[in-house]
């Protein structure tokens, strides 16, 4: 039976040890294919890539026990973070629901080596990627350091993520209706270093989301919460198809006062 979206996102953790054996054929072949089929919103291309640690050399220094990666390139282009944290959200969950762990990595990564394995041309960009593997039953050391490091199971109150009809009034998990379990789908997904920075007004049938942006992020530079943003987006939206609830996406900025570093991202209505 297939599992649905909520009970994947709560389910899955990070996993930074793995137990050793090799990730199957059969498991490999699963993942890439799904992956190739994953779709994201924006309609834009990504290029789907396992790499095999043996034969590539390719390791990083925070993950034990891996053998294969999983990475992602596409063109930079407009709206490519989001896009690329949408379907490799998608690609992950679908690991989940096998039984094989994942990761997100972006900076503890030996980057030029990864881009060269991949064949990254200039105009691309490889914004993350994953190992691959089977979860190991005891966490290494230096994963349970790295855990309490970022507070990697603690989460923002409902209140503090989303609002009702303005930024000026938080929501409640008790007051949200239908957009409970999507929203705390939300609540609920992975970000760099945890800094969770999805934020939703809700209004009536539609759901705003924003990006509050850290502080020290210069304009203009990659936006790698805008991945994160792509994965709460994907949350959002596989619950609410899993409920019943059919909605639309679209970028059309409805204009809402907020701060200089809440920047709107998307909306989805019914």
């Amino acid at each position: 039976m297939k599992m649905k979206a909520i009970d994947l996102i709560k389910e899955r953790r990070s996993v930074r040890t793995f137990s050793g054996k090799p990730l199957s054929k059969e498991d490999a072949a699963r993942i890439l294919a799904f992956a190739e089929e994953a779709a994201n919103p924006y309609g834009l291309h990504i290029d789907w890539v396992l790499l095999d640690t043996k034969a590539t050399g390719l390791r990083t220094p925070v993950i034990a026990g891996e053998d294969t990666y999983i990475a992602g390139k596409m063109k930079r282009t407009p709206h490519a973070e989001e896009a690329f944290g949408y379907s490799f959200e998608k690609t992950v969950l679908f690991a989940q629901s096998i039984g094989v762990g994942t990761t997100w990595i972006a900076g503890t990564m030996d980057r030029d080596s990864f881009e060269k394995a991949v064949f990254l041309a200039t105009d691309e960009v490889m914004p993350c990627i994953s190992p691959l593997g089977y979860p190991s039953d005891k966490m290494s050391v230096k994963e349970t350091i790295m855990r309490k490091g970022v507070k990697a199971d603690r989460r923002r109150d409902f209140q503090e993520l989303f609002f009702d009809g303005s930024f000026d009034s938080p929501l409640s998990a008790d007051t949200s209706g239908k957009w409970k379990n999507a929203l705390e789908a939300v609540r609920l997904a992975p970000s760099a270093v945890n800094k969770q920075p999805w934020r939703a007004v809700i209004c009536g049938d539609t759901v705003h989301f924003y990006e509050k942006r850290s502080k020290s992020r210069n304009e203009g530079e990659w936006d790698i919460q805008k991945i994160d943003m792509g994965i709460a987006l994907c949350h959002f939206e596989s619950v609410c198809a899993d409920e019943g609830l059919t909605v639309k996406f679209r970028t059309e900025d409805p204009g809402f006062a907020a701060d200089d570093y809440t920047v709107y991202i998307a909306s989805y209505s019914l």
